[in-house]
């Protein structure tokens, strides 16, 4: 059980830095963020709340009562940044080597790896919310 703990921390450390640190480029409106965004017809309302989306499930994943939370967020942020390298920006953006797509595909493989181990709180959580409103 102590094995499950550490990596679930770990995960959810790695996830909520890789997170944190793409908020730079994208609050201060880095040339490399605004063109991204740009290739995708969101700029600037797409960049900016994409980055509080981001910083909001980096701090949800590091609270305990709310890590289900920000693994679903973060897993439907990379899901749909996945699927704009894919269809739209490319797998290299800016000459990046892959990088930020290489970043989104470890995000999203961590957040999936996260629910996984906390499955059951979903589970407890759901059925909660169910027995609240059965009636």
């Amino acid at each position: 059980m102590k094995f499950i703990n550490i990596l679930s921390w770990l995960l959810r450390i790695i996830v909520a830095i890789i997170l944190v640190q793409t908020l730079f480029f994208k609050f201060t409106a880095a040339p490399e963020s605004v063109e991204l965004f740009t290739k995708l017809g969101v700029e600037p309302w797409g960049r900016i709340a994409t980055g509080v989306m981001e910083l909001i499930a980096s701090v949800l994943l590091l609270i305990n009562a709310t890590l289900l939370f920000g693994a679903l967020l973060s897993l439907g942020l990379m899901f749909g940044a996945i699927l704009s390298h894919i269809t739209i920006i490319g797998i290299e953006s800016n000459a990046d080597g892959g990088v930020l797509f290489m970043l989104a595909i470890i995000v999203f493989v961590a957040s999936l790896i996260i629910l996984f181990i906390h499955r059951q709180q979903g589970v407890l959580f759901i059925n909660k919310i169910y027995n609240k409103y059965k009636n």
